[in-house]
């Protein structure tokens, strides 16, 4: 990976690290490299979510300091009729398509452990 990729890396991921899950270094990996990270707004909904129901405010006040010094992405129109059709063609709940269309959107590698990505182009499953 070199200082210009691009890398998007969805709630599964965020949630592995930041609650050192058994996959904490894979994610962190990518979440420490210098190399910039896109956050689609709905992983920050997501993991924001999660760790209020499961961790602390402080942990997820915690959580967005860090994704928004990140590349946010906004949902927009092509993002979500792109995650339509991509949702339909990888049978793709619709948070997984979305962040899917939106790692194709800016050119992003898309970096999940969620077995709904398994064999999708573009992906490193981990």
């Amino acid at each position: 990976m070199t200082a210009s990729d691009l890398v998007l890396v969805d709630s599964s991921g965020w949630l592995e690290y930041l609650t050192a899950g058994p996959k904490a270094d894979a994610f962190g990996a990518y979440i420490n490299d210098e190399s910039p990270i896109l956050v689609p707004a709905i992983v920050l909904y997501e993991v924001r979510k999660i760790l209020l129901l499961r961790s602390t405010k402080t942990e997820a006040d915690l959580f967005v300091s860090q994704a928004l010094r990140q590349q946010v992405a906004n949902l927009d129109d092509k993002i979500a009729l792109s995650a339509a059709s991509l949702s339909i063609r990888h049978q793709l709940p619709m948070a997984d398509a979305i962040i899917y269309a939106t790692a194709l959107a800016y050119d992003a590698e898309l970096v999940t452990s969620d077995a709904h990505f398994a064999g999708v182009s573009n992906v490193t499953l981990l």
